[in-house]
């Protein structure tokens, strides 16, 4: 008898490992997407999404000179060949003399292609603090075996989630 028993409970293992194993192979899979974010005193740095399927586009944000820049890799010529940039002290309305206070976070966006060029599949958040501002940006991809002149950034919306401060 007991082993009867013994023999059943291997049986319902093995069953429960093999319909397991049927229920991962079938179930939907979702890749993990990690971006990065970083900053130092005078400047941010972080990565983004710029296309499905394609290597992420890295971004610094420079807080001396308000200049964005970035730049995307090609897989297959493991180059930089997207190169995009704007300067952002006049899209807060501040003085760059009044050293301005930023953060920088990538965002995810479907958004529609716009001016010629393919629109990233992600968006870029920078906020002020004297402002009270956070505007996001989008930047145009395209997949090139070349390097291509630089793309302008474009600012997409804005909205102010404090009073401008005087410093």
């Amino acid at each position: 008898m007991q082993q009867t028993n013994k023999d059943q409970r291997t049986w319902w293992l093995l069953a429960g490992v093999v319909a397991g194993v049927a229920l991962s192979y079938l179930w939907p899979v979702e890749t993990a997407q990690a971006v990065a974010t970083d900053r130092e005193e005078r400047f941010a740095i972080t990565t983004t999404e710029s296309s499905p399927l394609q290597p992420e586009a890295v971004f610094v944000l420079d807080f001396l000179t308000g200049r964005l820049a970035g730049a995307a890799l090609n897989p297959q010529s493991g180059a930089f060949t997207n190169f995009f940039f704007r300067v952002i002290g006049s899209d807060f309305g501040i003085d760059p003399t009044n050293k301005p206070k930023y953060v920088m976070i990538p965002g995810r966006a479907e958004l529609t292609s716009g001016r010629g060029a393919t629109s990233s599949t992600s968006v870029l958040y920078v906020g002020e603090l004297t402002s009270g501002k956070v505007i996001a940006y989008r930047f145009p991809y395209r997949v090139s075996l070349k390097p291509m002149p630089p793309m302008p950034i474009e600012p997409l919306d804005q909205f102010t989630f404090r009073e401008a401060i005087a410093e």
